[in-house]
């Protein structure tokens, strides 16, 4: 079921009754990046997906983004829904809103799913390349900016069997509003990091990471889930930066396990 909270466009999918885990998806995609999840999902859990301001449907507004302001988005659907301890799960710049949701107030979690992401802000030389990017856009159009950074995601592998999913894509990242783009990057760029919560983080956590993950790759994610007391950290084979999209039946089983040894499981 669709609804909009706060201008933004939030899916819904099973018994709202059931526990509720919360999607957010990376960059520059959309909330139906996470279609495998919540398809298997939905029987037994409550699912919502939703797309970040900016991107999707969402509402652009005048793309001054923040990594606070995604955040407060966050909450404004988790209060919108009324939901009670719901399970967060973030891939990418959609775990970078799920671990500073988690650093300002973990008590409203159950538990916390990181994919393909990392805790620590951009590097100087990472902001320099976002900063190009964003000139990109606005003097190549958003066009080449996707056709150059979206590919990237994939591992080759994936690119060469499941070269109809990479199209589609592409096109769908294509049509986005490249103000809304702009702002994101503008977002990830400007976010601080969260690496030092990490040991303070007392949730169950799962941190699953693509084999072939070139942006944020398993040493850095393994690294990361080291540092959280409570986490386990699987690595999906077959897979680069978008590993529930590239093999969603090892994502799928290592979320389902990982829900059923919290307690919330089938």
């Amino acid at each position: 079921m669709r609804k909009v909270i706060n201008s933004l466009v939030v899916e819904t999918s099973g018994k709202q009754s059931n526990q509720a885990i919360v999607f957010i998806h990376g960059f520059p995609f959309d909330h139906t990046m996470w279609e495998n999840q919540v398809n298997v999902f939905k029987k037994n859990y409550y699912c919502v997906a939703y797309d970040i301001r900016g991107l999707g449907a969402s509402y652009v507004g005048d793309a001054q983004y923040t990594m606070q302001a995604f955040v407060a988005d966050l909450f404004s659907i988790i209060s919108g829904l009324n939901l009670k301890n719901p399970i967060i799960c973030g891939l990418s710049m959609g775990g970078y809103i799920a671990l500073r949701a988690v650093e300002l107030n973990q008590n409203i979690f159950k538990a916390l799913i990181l994919c393909d992401t990392k805790a620590d802000a951009d590097t100087d030389s990472a902001k320099l390349a976002r900063s190009e990017k964003i000139n990109q856009i606005n003097v190549d159009g958003l066009e080449v900016f996707i056709d150059e950074f979206v590919p990237n995601c994939f591992c080759d592998e994936f690119i060469k069997e499941k070269s109809k999913i990479v199209f589609e894509v592409i096109a769908k990242a294509k049509s986005l509003n490249p103000l809304g783009v702009k702002g994101s990057l503008l977002a990830m760029m400007t976010r601080t990091s969260t690496s030092d919560y990490l040991k303070n983080i007392i949730i169950p956590t799962l941190a699953v990471c693509g084999s072939f993950d070139t942006l944020t790759p398993t040493t850095v994610m393994r690294n990361m889930a080291e540092q959280i007391p409570y986490c386990e950290f699987a690595v999906a084979p077959r897979a680069g930066h978008l590993a529930p999209l590239e093999n969603p039946e090892f994502v799928n089983d290592a979320i389902g396990g990982f829900l059923k040894k919290i307690g919330v499981g089938f």
